[in-house]
C-alpha cells in the first residue's frame, strides 16, 4: 500500500464514520425512527448540505476528495455538533453502531486493498449493512430486556401500577402523585420525561427497587399502538388520562386518532380503576370516573392556587405553592387516586400543601430583582397561555422567550401570539420554526429573533433589567 492509497483508506473511515456520526445523531433525535429522520425531519436541508453533497463529492472528486473533506466537510461537522444543544448521547446502542459502522468499514477497505479490487473505497455499503445490522440487534435486545422485565415485573406480586397518559400534564400529574401518594407508601415514579416503551422497559431493568408498593409510570405515542404495546407490558391497575389535545397533530392527524390512542391504555387485563379526565371521552364504563368537573373556585396567582374539589358529600379545600392553574386539574387527579388507595383527606391536604413544584415548568425562581418563570418544558397552548396570564398580574415590564408551539397547528400559534401582543413589552423567538409567522403578526414593543441560542444568555443580560417577570415558554432544541 503506497502513501496515496494509505491516505484514501484513512479518509474513507473517517468520512463514512462522519456520515454515521450524523446519522445516528438525527436518529437518537427522532426516537431511531429512519422514515421520520428522512420525511419529518425539521431542518431537511441539514441532510442536503451535511450528506447528500458530501456524498456526490466523494464519488465525484475522487482523489480531491481529501481537500474538500479535511477543509470543509470536517470542521463545519465540528462546528454543527458544537453548536447543538441536544448533542449525541454516547448510549451502549449508539457505540454499537458507531462500532459496527468502523468494523464494517474497516473490513471493507482490507479485502478490497488485498485483492486490488477498488479504485475507490465504498461508502453506501457499510452504512447501510451498519444500519441494518443495528436494526437486527436492537430488536434482538429489544425482546430481551422486554422479556427481563415482564419477569421483574411479575416477581414483584404486590406491586401497585398507576399508568398514566394524556396530550400534556402527564409528568407533572406523575410527579404530584409521587410526592403525594410517599407519604403512606413506597412509590418509584419513571424519571424525568421517560415515556416511551423502551425507556420504561430500561427503568425496569436498571431502577425499580424490589421493595416498591407503587410504581407510577407516564405513557407517551408517537403513533396508534404505542400506548396499547405499554398497556401490555404493565397491566396496570389504575390508569389516569389527562387532557387530550392537537399535540403531535402531524404524527396522528386528527384529534379523534389522539383520543383512541390515549384510550389504548384502558386495554389492561388487571384494571381495578381509571381516571378520565370530563372532556377526553362520554362513554361511559364501570370503572371509570371522570374529573374535571369536580374542581370549583380555582384561584391561580403568582403565590400559588387555591381549589376546592368536591366529593360525593362533601367539599374540600386545598393550596399549593405550584404555579398555573391548568395544575389544579394534574392536582385534581392525584387526590382522586390517593383517596382510591385508601389515603385519609387530612393526610392528602397536608401532601396537596407541601408539593415541589415541577421543574421547567412554571418554575418560579427570583434572580438579580428579576422573576423568572421557567415553563421550557410546557409546550401545549393551555399551558403557555397561563403561563402568560401569570405574567400579566405582575406590575413590571413582562419578557417572554418562545419558539411558539412545536408540532402544532397555525390556528394554535396565532392565539400564542395575539396573547402575547395583549401582555409583553419584549419578545424573545428562538425557532426560525415559526420565524414567518411571528414577524408577521407579532406587535410587542420589542421583537428580537435568533438565528443561534448560544446568543440567548448574553440577550437577557443587556435587554433585561431588575423588576421585569420574565417567562421561558416551551422550548426547542435547535435540530426543530
Amino acid at each position: 500500500m503506497d502513501y496515496a492509497q494509505l491516505g484514501a483508506f484513512v479518509t474513507n473511515v473517517l468520512f463514512v464514520t462522519t456520515l454515521g456520526w450524523y446519522l445516528i445523531t438525527n436518529l437518537q433525535w427522532y426516537d431511531y425512527k429512519i422514515e421520520r429522520v428522512i420525511f419529518k425531519h425539521h431542518k431537511p436541508l441539514w441532510h442536503v448540505g451535511y450528506f447528500l453533497i458530501p456524498l456526490i463529492a466523494y464519488y465525484t472528486l475522487y482523489h480531491f476528495f481529501w481537500i474538500f473533506f479535511y477543509f470543509a466537510l470536517l470542521p463545519s461537522m465540528v462546528v454543527w455538533h458544537k453548536k447543538q444543544d441536544k448533542k449525541l448521547v454516547l448510549t451502549w446502542r449508539v457505540k454499537r453502531f458507531l462500532i459496527l459502522l468502523i468494523t464494517l468499514t474497516l473490513f471493507q477497505n482490507f479485502i478490497c486493498t488485498l485483492k486490488d479490487m477498488c479504485h475507490i473505497y465504498g461508502v453506501i455499503m457499510p452504512l447501510s449493512l451498519a444500519f441494518a445490522g443495528s436494526w437486527l440487534v436492537e430488536n434482538y435486545l429489544f425482546l430481551a430486556y422486554k422479556k427481563q422485565a415482564q419477569k421483574t415485573l411479575a416477581s414483584m406480586k404486590d406491586l401497585h401500577i398507576i399508568a398514566i397518559t394524556g396530550s400534556y400534564g402527564k409528568t407533572s400529574m406523575k410527579n404530584f402523585m409521587a410526592q403525594i401518594l410517599s407519604r403512606q407508601f413506597k412509590v418509584y415514579a419513571t424519571p424525568r420525561s421517560v415515556n416511551t416503551i423502551g425507556g420504561i422497559i430500561k427503568d425496569i431493568n436498571e431502577s425499580l427497587p424490589k421493595d416498591t408498593q407503587i410504581y407510577i409510570c407516564e405513557a407517551g405515542a408517537r403513533q396508534q399502538g404505542d400506548i396499547y404495546a405499554i398497556a401490555q407490558l404493565l397491566h396496570p391497575q389504575t390508569v389516569v388520562v389527562g387532557k387530550v389535545g392537537p399535540q403531535h397533530l402531524e404524527y396522528f392527524k386528527s384529534l379523534d386518532a389522539i383520543v383512541r390512542t390515549k384510550l389504548e391504555l384502558m386495554h389492561s387485563d388487571r384494571l381495578q380503576r381509571a381516571f378520565v379526565y370530563e372532556n377526553v371521552t362520554d362513554e361511559p364504563h364501570e370503572k371509570v370516573t371522570f374529573f374535571g368537573k369536580d374542581l370549583r373556585h380555582v384561584n391561580a396567582t403568582l403565590e400559588g392556587i387555591d381549589f376546592d374539589i368536591v366529593f360525593e358529600r362533601e367539599t374540600r379545600h386545598y393550596h399549593t405553592d405550584v404555579l398555573g392553574a391548568f395544575q389544579a386539574m394534574n392536582i385534581n387527579a392525584a387526590v382522586l387516586v390517593a383517596h382510591s388507595l385508601g389515603m385519609e383527606h387530612e393526610r392528602i391536604t397536608d401532601a396537596v400543601a407541601a408539593l415541589k413544584p415541577i421543574e421547567h415548568r412554571l418554575e418560579k425562581i427570583e434572580a438579580g430583582g428579576k422573576i423568572i418563570l421557567d415553563d421550557g418544558y410546557n409546550g401545549n397552548i393551555d399551558g403557555m397561555l397561563e403561563g402568560i396570564r401569570l405574567c400579566s398580574l405582575h406590575p413590571g415590564r413582562k419578557v417572554i422567550v418562545t419558539p411558539g408551539l412545536i408540532e402544532s397547528t397555525k390556528e394554535l400559534n396565532m392565539q400564542l401570539i395575539h396573547a402575547m401582543n395583549e401582555v409583553f413589552d419584549v419578545a424573545v423567538i428562538t425557532s426560525e420554526l415559526n420565524r414567518a409567522l411571528f414577524e408577521q403578526n407579532l406587535h410587542v414593543k420589542q421583537t428580537i429573533i435568533l438565528k443561534d441560542k448560544a446568543l440567548l444568555t448574553p440577550t437577557l443580560a443587556t435587554e433585561t433589567a431588575s423588576g421585569d417577570i420574565i417567562l421561558f415558554a416551551n422550548d426547542a432544541p435547535n435540530f426543530i
